[in-house]
């Protein structure tokens, strides 16, 4: 069992802290959350492409580093400490381009991948719809085979960080007479005629999109795969990513803990700093022992992802997401309470913190599609 780093993750992780401390907070901090720009997101994306981060969603053959599910989880962990919007974009790249590893065909390999292992490509990964989220074979967006092309028509809604991004994974069924075994995977380059891209708003310091899809005809080489195996694709990449969101909120949780223990040392109340009372004690204690509890389960599910056993990773990737994602919005809610009426004031950290945490409890499966995941991997045997 592995309960350390080894030698060459302890400096993967040594390597993203300095370039989120020296390169990506600046970034961060030089924009209101309204006006994030597909130019930061660039400078973004190629600064972790630079330095090889992005490499480790691509096989070593075409020109990363090789997947690792770890490697991925120390980025993001990193990343989510000081700016939601780079750990969005870092995230929205693996999710969009895995597929293409996990199913695409040779020519699109060579087209994209070298460009992902660069960080010369930003992309969003689009799934849900108006009335299907968590249920996924639900979704009503259709693919049409007419001749050379596709002809798409449907709607996709928070598709994040899809009006910044040059690719998209969107999933559309092909024959919805079989349900979930119709739906097909199909890679849409920004600027193609009928699919347009429409702001939400913001969410937790990220922007979230609409993609309105009115006769989009895409070539037959769009399709990641072949036709029905959409459904293999979406769960494919999630099982890879379900671990490493874990992660974000990890940092986020972390985050919180280092911002609640300064002020509480900071912060005088009768007549002393309010961390000397047993009570902010207390809290500080329970918030790090939860953070240390989820750290190892995240590690343990990606370590186990990057052995192969396959039979194991489905429930620990879910226990680690559920466990950590609902652990980080405790952490962030109790740093709120320690900052008192200012942890609830725009512009302090963790009132931010607090957002990003409750979003995670709902993207990439739901806290309650998690329990079920794993109640299913229990009926499967202990």
């Amino acid at each position: 069992m592995r309960f350390e780093f080894t030698e060459e993750e302890e400096m993967l992780r040594n390597q993203i802290r300095r370039l989120t401390r020296e390169k990506i907070a600046p970034l961060s901090n030089a924009v209101a959350e309204e006006e994030e720009s597909r130019e930061i997101a660039l400078q973004i994306i190629r600064l972790l492409g630079d330095r090889g981060f992005c490499g480790l969603y691509v096989p070593q053959e075409f020109g990363g580093a090789g997947i690792s599910s770890v490697g991925i989880c120390i980025v993001r962990e990193e990343l989510s400490k000081v700016s939601h919007l780079a750990d969005v974009l870092y995230a929205e790249l693996g999710l969009a381009t895995y597929g293409i590893t996990l199913k695409g065909r040779g020519e699109q390999k060579r087209t994209y991948l070298p460009r992902v292992a660069k960080g010369d490509l930003l992309g969003s990964f689009s799934l849900t719809e108006p009335d299907a989220g968590s249920d996924v074979a639900a979704i009503q967006t259709r693919a049409k085979k007419n001749g050379d092309s596709y002809i798409l028509n449907g709607e996709k809604t928070f598709a994040s960080v899809a009006g910044l991004a040059d690719l998209y994974l969107l999933f559309a069924k092909t024959d919805p007479e079989k349900g979930r075994k119709g739906i097909s995977a199909f890679l849409v380059e920004a600027g193609t005629k009928g699919a347009e891209i429409s702001e939400m708003g913001m969410m937790a310091g990220g922007p979230e999109y609409t993609i309105r899809l009115d006769d989009c005809h895409l070539p037959l080489n769009s399709l990641v795969g072949e036709e029905g195996d959409g459904w293999d694709i979406a769960f494919g990449t999630l099982d890879v990513f379900r671990a490493t969101v874990g992660a974000a909120m990890l940092g986020v949780a972390q985050a919180a803990l280092e911002e609640a223990f300064d002020y509480a040392r900071k912060r005088v109340a009768f007549g002393r700093p309010i961390g000397s009372f047993q009570a902010i004690q207390f809290k500080l204690a329970d918030m790090a022992t939860e953070i240390e509890a989820s750290r190892w389960l995240i590690y343990r599910a990606a370590h186990l992802k990057d052995e192969g056993k396959l039979s194991r990773t489905i429930k620990y990737a879910s226990m680690a997401k559920l466990f950590t994602t609902e652990m980080a919005w405790r952490v962030a809610d109790e740093a709120v309470q320690i900052h008192g009426g200012s942890g609830v004031t725009k512009g302090v950290k963790v009132e931010r913190l607090l957002r990003e945490a409750r979003l995670a409890r709902i993207y990439e499966g739901t806290s309650e599609i998690q329990r079920l995941t794993i109640y299913r991997e229990l009926e499967r045997g202990f």
